[in-house]
C-alpha cells in the first residue's frame, strides 16, 4: 500500500529529530533518514528539498507557537502566568528544544537562529520591560534559561509534574534580579 504523503512527512520529521537528537543535526545525513525510513533519496527530497527544509520544518512548529504565546502576552500578563505557559511550551518541545541548543550553528546556517533569538528577547521584554538593568536582565536570563534547561533535562512527564515548583523558581530568580535597594 503506498505511503500518504502527510504520514510521510511527518515519519520523516519523526525520524529527523531522533536522528538530529542522538547524533547532531550535521552528523546525520538525507541518505541515513531515508535509508532509516525505506525511502529512496530522491522521495525524500520530494517532501523536503534539503536539510535545512527538514530543520526548518521541525523548527517552525516551535516558533509557531511561540509567537501566540508572546501575542496573547503583549498586553500585559502577569510573569507567572507568562512564565507558566513558556515552561508548557519548552517541555511539549522539549526533544527540538535539545536539538537546538546543541546545534546552534545548524540553526544560524538555516537563517533560524534569529527567530528563535526573537522570541526570547520578546519574552525578557513582557517579563523585565525594553530597557532594564543589568541584574533585571540577569534574573530574567536565570529565569528563562532554568525552564528552558529543566525541560531539556528532565523527561517530559518529570518535568511536567515539577511545572508549579519549576514557575516559582524562575519567578525567585526574575524577582531577585528586580529586588528593591539592588544596583543596577
Amino acid at each position: 500500500m503506498p505511503r500518504v504523503q502527510s504520514d510521510t512527512k511527518a515519519e520523516i520529521r519523526d525520524v529527523a529529530m531522533e536522528l538530529f537528537g542522538r547524533q547532531g543535526y550535521e552528523r546525520t545525513s538525507l541518505r541515513e533518514i531515508a535509508e532509516r525510513l525505506g525511502l529512496t533519496k530522491a522521495a525524500l527530497y520530494y517532501h523536503y528539498p534539503s536539510k535545512r527544509d527538514l530543520l526548518a520544518a521541525l523548527v517552525n512548529p516551535l516558533v509557531t507557537e511561540a509567537a501566540r504565546l508572546l501575542e496573547r502576552h503583549a498586553g500585559g500578563v502577569g510573569a507567572e502566568e507568562l512564565l507558566g505557559e513558556y515552561f508548557d511550551l519548552c517541555v511539549r518541545h522539549s526533544d527540538l528544544v535539545s536539538v537546538v541548543l546543541n546545534d546552534v550553528t545548524a540553526l544560524s546556517e538555516a537563517g533560524l537562529i534569529e527567530s528563535v533569538v526573537s522570541v526570547r528577547r520578546r519574552l525578557d521584554a513582557l517579563l523585565i520591560g525594553v530597557a532594564p538593568g543589568t541584574p533585571a536582565r540577569m534574573g530574567a536570563v536565570v529565569a528563562l534559561g532554568g525552564i528552558q534547561d529543566i525541560a531539556v533535562m528532565l523527561p517530559a512527564h518529570e518535568a511536567g509534574q515539577h511545572r508549579a515548583r519549576a514557575v516559582w523558581i524562575a519567578m525567585a530568580a526574575l524577582r531577585s534580579g528586580t529586588a528593591p535597594g539592588r544596583a543596577d
